[in-house]
């Protein structure tokens, strides 16, 4: 979602581009296409969450826990778009300052059929609504993603009560300080409306910030305070159904082509870079984790190609629409190597139990992708390079990239945000523990949260 632009519609190319265009202007300057392609993208997107992570996470725990797995992310996509359409939109895509925006649209206040959004091209407009409900599946998944690092022994209630106030507080600042900006019709006249990062000239086309970097590092927090599994290591705890994990896997990577393509908004040249680059990636990181597990285990493992096939996605994210495919399955292979090492070593050296492998995989492969952004987006490797949208319209010099500078920018913003929500996360899940509490008895954890916390069994058999 960040740097790309197009050439202006066929309609508008006769006549030049309109500078700041009112409502009327940009009703001209909408493609049926686009509005499509968005559509089915957010339809994509929240398929990666329900079935696809709930099913995902669903297998890789125990039988007894599958039910409240599935419980837990219906509920969380059900709230995240509840809480997006009240205030979330309003916080994190209008003008306020570089941390957050208002709340002008609050309940989506004067948004309608009628109102639009900007896309990367100069005098290209998208339905708002249609840009609402895509950026609304983003920050429906977010939140769902944490669930896996302390799957099996979170509270329900104190668990939806977090995700409200981490989105409020975590998500929507780090959207608007990411992804918030002008426009290109606007940005030339309005050269400081926009969030921090962004402004920074940091990278991220789809989310490797935003999301999975945020996710990831929330996730660590929260098993921290939560602490281990009873009998974590002493004990067996082999997924349940790796042919549930699968299927979620699968839509998962399906699904991610409306979440990495889609970010660009139109349906054109770049959205066909980034649904490749998706596509290659994601390839190449499933075989280095199985080549990996063939060298270190002598057998590779669908739970490991799984995983790796996740890793790619994850780190392919920030770069999908500003590398190239030779240079994704680079980054997706790269990525592979070093979340496998993270999973499999650095987890257990340090000891944390974090169930699902939310922080090595979407914390520390997202890491990867945002920083390999600064090298795969140049354009002497085949790179999109970066639009400057400060004149009009937007102007591309391939020659003024700088990847070690671009690089330096990458680490800025992952460092930001590994602080900000790791701090915050950390301390919502710390009050949440001496309120609420947030951790069930040693006696319902054993017996598993499916029956305990909503009185069902995923299976009756």
């Amino acid at each position: 979602m960040a740097g790309l632009a197009a050439l202006p519609s066929a309609a508008l190319a006769a006549t030049g581009p309109i500078k700041a265009p009112d409502a009327a202007a940009m009703a001209g300057m909408v493609d049926k296409g686009d509005t499509t392609w968005m559509l089915v993208s957010a339809v994509l997107v929240l398929m990666m969450s329900i079935p696809g992570l709930a099913l995902f996470y669903g297998g890789l725990v125990r039988t007894k826990n599958m039910l409240s797995i599935l419980m837990q992310v219906l509920t969380i996509v059900s709230v995240a778009s509840l809480v997006w359409v009240c205030w979330g939109y309003s916080l994190a895509f209008t003008s306020g300052n570089e941390f957050i925006g208002g709340l002008s649209k609050a309940f989506l206040k004067g948004v309608d059929g009628t109102t639009f959004a900007a896309t990367f091209s100069n005098n290209v407009y998208i339905p708002e609504l249609a840009f609402v409900v895509f950026q609304m599946t983003f920050a429906c998944i977010t939140p769902a993603l944490i669930v896996g690092a302390f799957a099996e022994r979170v509270k329900f209630t104190p668990l939806i009560l977090f995700v409200v106030a981490w989105l409020t507080i975590v998500y929507f600042p780090m959207a608007h300080m990411v992804w918030y900006w002008a426009g290109p019709d606007f940005l030339v006249d309005a050269p400081t409306d926009y969030g921090m990062l962004w402004g920074w000239g940091a990278l991220d086309f789809a989310g490797g910030t935003v999301v999975h970097i945020n996710a990831g590092i929330a996730g660590l927090a929260g098993c921290l305070v939560i602490g281990k599994r009873i009998g974590y290591k002493a004990e067996p705890m082999p997924p349940h159904s790796l042919t549930m994990t699968m299927i979620g896997a699968s839509l998962l990577w399906v699904g991610w082509f409306g979440f990495n393509a889609g970010s660009n908004l139109e349906a054109n040249g770049v959205t066909a870079v980034a649904f490749i680059n998706t596509f290659v990636a994601t390839a190449a990181a499933t075989v280095a984790w199985a080549v990996i597990e063939q060298i270190v285990h002598k057998k590779p493992s669908l739970l490991g190609a799984a995983t790796g096939a996740v890793a790619g996605l994850v780190a392919i994210t920030p770069a999908a629409g500003l590398g190239a495919p030779m240079t994704s399955i680079v980054l997706g292979m790269v990525a592979s190597i070093v979340c496998f090492f993270f999973v499999t070593t650095v987890k257990n050296k340090l000891g944390y139990d974090d169930s699902l492998d939310v922080f090595g995989v979407h914390c520390v492969g997202g890491i990867v992708g945002a920083i390999g952004t600064g090298i795969v987006a140049s354009p002497a490797l085949g790179g999109q390079g970066v639009f400057d949208y400060t004149v009009f319209p937007a102007t591309f010099d391939a020659a003024s990239y700088d990847i070690g500078k671009q690089v330096l920018t990458q680490i800025k913003a992952v460092a930001v945000t590994l602080v900000f929500s790791g701090v915050v996360s950390y301390l919502l899940f710390t009050i949440l523990k001496y309120t609420t509490g947030i951790r069930p008895s040693a006696e319902v954890e054993q017996e598993g949260l499916d029956i305990a916390e909503h009185g069902e069994r995923a299976y009756n058999y």
